[in-house]
């Protein structure tokens, strides 16, 4: 007697079988944090693309990939470093077919952010993945990165793509403990790296900060606890930063300076300061370049979506719209510059208590001074 399957289970079995075929593609993205763990098993192939939006960790992954492709004593003279905003095609051909007098292994060569430079260059990139030199490797620095491409799916298949984006929270308070004991000789007790992951904003570089700071007050094979992490970082500090970049961006400068006085009386130290709001405003900055960029190709230009593509989490979209509108398109394409400027200041000429308090008073009045408009 012939028997048939139950139909509850075949249409199960249909369903698994496409969830398998469809993530077939998207597992071939690697999560930065996987690859980090175990570098080793991830070698550099012809073509990496870095993807997302965490800087830091693009900046973590690179490392690695330098390690390994770039040898010998004048290694550096191996590697090439091209804007991909400003990169033309046949400068990037002369540099993979390149190699330099001095440094050893394979060539490198980094494209920072990539994206305007892909979309251009579509069909050249895809011919390139299919016979790429062997003795180069290229690396794409971009935001997006879709998986629905040709060009995805053809790095998919002999290349190395690396997903950089915000870890969950599991992940995130697993990688604080492995950090702290690696990059630091230090003990991160999990609870200890919850109470963390709670109270700083989710950035990776000021969670790096944070972790070296607990490490030094811990002492070389110390123990964090939940205790010590209340106590040296503080979650209203961050607050009250944020508060005080939130005053500065509604032009309450007021307001915004007394908050910068509660901070440093209360012992903050000015560099953790700017770490803290600059992050936010490279966002604001990223948008209004990611703008610019869509004029430049003739593309329907979206505050929102451009607020997106920076980072700016969805929640936080209708203030930060209303913020970067109040600040304008002039004085946000500023603020990279504003910002390396006061970082160099406090790291160098101005690093005494009184001066870098002036350095921070200068940029607070530089983001909440009215625009021109509304000044005449």
């Amino acid at each position: 007697m012939k028997t048939t399957a139950c139909p509850k289970r075949a249409v199960q079995a249909t369903l698994t079988l496409m969830a398998k075929t469809s993530d077939k593609t998207s597992s071939k993205a690697l999560d930065a944090l996987d690859f980090l763990a175990h570098p080793g098993k991830h070698p550099p192939a012809a073509v990496c693309v870095l993807f997302g939006d965490d800087s830091f960790l693009k900046r973590l992954v690179l490392g690695e990939l330098k390690q390994v492709v770039l040898e010998g004593e004048d290694a550096e003279f191996s590697a090439r470093l091209f804007d991909g905003r400003e990169l033309e095609l046949r400068d990037l051909r002369d540099a993979l077919a390149t190699r330099n007098l001095f440094g050893g292994g394979r060539h490198l060569v980094i494209v920072d952010e990539a994206d305007p430079f892909v979309t251009a260059n579509r069909p050249e990139l895809e011919d390139y993945v299919k016979q790429p030199r062997s003795d180069s490797v290229l690396v794409l620095d971009v935001k997006l990165w879709a998986a629905n491409t040709k060009l995805y799916k053809l790095v998919a298949e002999s290349g190395l793509q690396i997903e950089c984006r915000f870890p969950p929270p599991a992940k995130l308070q697993k990688w604080l403990i492995a950090r702290t004991q690696k990059q630091h000789g230090a003990t991160l007790e999990p609870a200890a790296a919850e109470r963390l992951a709670e109270t700083v904003e989710s950035e990776l570089g000021l969670y790096d900060q944070e972790l070296a700071k607990l490490a030094a007050i811990a002492g070389q094979g110390g123990t964090i606890d939940v205790k010590l992490v209340d106590e040296a970082v503080g979650g209203w500090r961050a607050k009250s930063a944020w508060d005080m970049l939130d005053a500065a961006l509604e032009g309450n400068t007021t307001t915004a300076l007394m908050q910068l006085d509660h901070l440093l009386l209360s012992g903050e130290v000015p560099i953790a300061i700017l770490a803290q709001i600059g992050a936010n405003l490279r966002r604001l900055a990223a948008a209004v370049r990611i703008i610019a960029e869509m004029e430049a190709a003739r593309k329907t230009t979206n505050l929102r979506y451009a607020l997106e593509r920076a980072g700016v989490k969805p929640f936080l979209i209708g203030k930060v719209e209303g913020q970067l509108r109040r600040l304008g398109r002039t004085r946000a394409a500023h603020l990279y510059r504003w910002l390396l400027e006061a970082d160099l200041a406090l790291k160098g000429s101005s690093s005494s208590p009184a001066r870098s308090r002036l350095v921070l008073e200068e940029l607070i009045v530089q983001i909440s001074a009215a625009p021109v408009a509304a000044r005449r």
